[in-house]
């Protein structure tokens, strides 16, 4: 194997924790005597330890015996080494403690607090390091992160579920709109943000839990609830969760209050007031639209006061495609 197929195999192991290791980037290791592999790891839970330390400690066990010495091997990981000391540790100062001569990196580091100081902390050392081997596909993986990084502020998309005649819901009533089929694919949605914001009107008319519901472990998403009124802090949607309750109505404060956080991703599933007012705020980036089959009436809530009001707000279709009998669209921002 060279190091391109083995960086590809890294990327896409990596992928297979993505739902658990967030917040954080995926990312995968591999240890290797020449083109042989000697060891690989992965980041996969969140707070637990990076890819780079766990293929270092799957390749001890092998020390003697496939090899005499970590000189001898060379590390390739997805991702650049951190530098800083936060949950795990520095990743960089382990790899040279234990020995390594080569390093290979997929990307470097968007994370300003580590950019580059992991690669310099190699080298310093005497390790050879190359950097650059499909960096982009490592960006897409980690769309959020590297965003994050790059714009100051979390990516932040709208989920919407529309009555074919436009409409939300009945005033001060719950009802599903969509299927039950598009109903799952929300969850799936779900399990890829690291954050989930709403409203207090859905929370008091719909009583939401807003959680991803899927058959995999997931690391759950963080709950954001805009309000200024009364609540009741006892109900599903604060169970067994982590929940930030905000009081203030500038969002883009509010937003932008996470830039310095962990959060990468905030998921928007609100009512038509305060949907209307985030993309006003032209913060949006991405808006998710399913469309049942069924009309409302006219007695029913409008999502939106003007026809192509999405377009109208910067938004281009990305795609559209069934699912069941309802119409799921992906609108990106038109930059």
């Amino acid at each position: 194997m060279i190091y391109g197929d083995l960086m590809l195999r890294a990327i896409k192991k990596a992928d297979l924790f993505k739902y658990s290791a967030k917040p954080n980037p995926v990312v995968g290791a591999i240890v290797l005597k020449e083109n042989e592999i000697i060891s690989e790891g992965y980041h996969e839970i969140y707070g637990k330890n990076h890819a780079e330390i766990n293929a270092i400690e799957e390749a001890k066990k092998y020390l003697g015996k496939r090899f005499k010495d970590f000189s001898e091997l060379t590390l390739l990981c997805t991702l650049e080494p951190c530098s800083h000391v936060g949950k795990t540790g520095s990743c960089a100062n382990f790899i040279v403690k234990t020995g390594f001569k080569k390093v290979v990196i997929g990307a470097v580091d968007p994370n300003p607090y580590v950019s580059g100081r992991g690669i310099k902390i190699l080298e310093k050392n005497q390790i050879h390091v190359e950097v650059g081997l499909h960096a982009d596909l490592v960006e897409k993986q980690n769309k959020f992160f590297f965003y994050k990084h790059k714009k100051n502020k979390p990516y932040v998309t709208v989920k919407i579920a529309s009555s074919l005649d436009g409409k939300s819901h009945y005033k001060n009533k719950k009802n599903f709109i969509t299927t039950e089929s598009s109903r799952k694919d929300v969850q799936l949605i779900r399990a890829n943000y690291d954050a989930i914001l709403t409203g207090g009107n859905t929370l008091r008319i719909d009583n939401p839990k807003m959680d991803a519901r899927v058959d995999f472990f997931v690391n759950q998403a963080k709950k954001i609830l805009l309000t200024n009124k009364p609540y009741d802090n006892n109900s599903i949607f604060f169970k067994d969760a982590s929940v930030d309750v905000i009081n203030i109505t500038n969002l883009q404060e509010i937003i932008y209050s996470y830039k310095d956080s962990e959060i990468c991703s905030i998921l928007v599933e609100a009512g038509p007031k305060l949907v209307n007012a985030f993309l006003q705020e032209q913060i949006v980036d991405e808006l998710i639209v399913y469309t049942s089959k069924d009309e409302l009436g006219e007695n029913a809530v409008s999502w939106f006061d003007e026809d192509n009001a999405i377009e109208n707000y910067g938004f281009k279709l990305e795609s559209s495609y069934k699912i069941d009998t309802d119409t799921k669209e992906i609108f990106k921002r038109d930059d």
